[in-house]
């Protein structure tokens, strides 16, 4: 079994994992691990590379003007400023 230290966790990540450890009724390690394997996507059946499901919910939700609309909201994304690769 492979250990790891994790430093730098801060105040609201040691909250949430004291929470979970608290509602779960496990220990810190436990709930530290379970988190760390929602957020790699080793949960619930999901494969390695994906980072959560937490907006699939909105996945073909959007009607056709939404979808307009967010899509002009980003379409200044698509334009690369050249001066800053000089």
């Amino acid at each position: 079994m492979n250990q790891l230290t994790v430093r730098g966790l801060g105040d609201d990540l040691s909250r949430a994992i004291r929470r979970l450890a608290n509602r779960d009724g496990t220990s810190l390690n436990r709930a530290a691990l379970k988190l760390l394997r929602r957020g790699a996507g080793l949960d619930d059946g999901q494969v390695a590379d994906t980072v959560g499901s937490s907006l699939d919910h909105l996945i073909g939700s959007w009607s056709e003007a939404e979808t307009d609309e967010i899509e002009r909201a980003l379409k200044h994304f698509e334009t690369i400023d050249e001066a800053m690769w000089e």
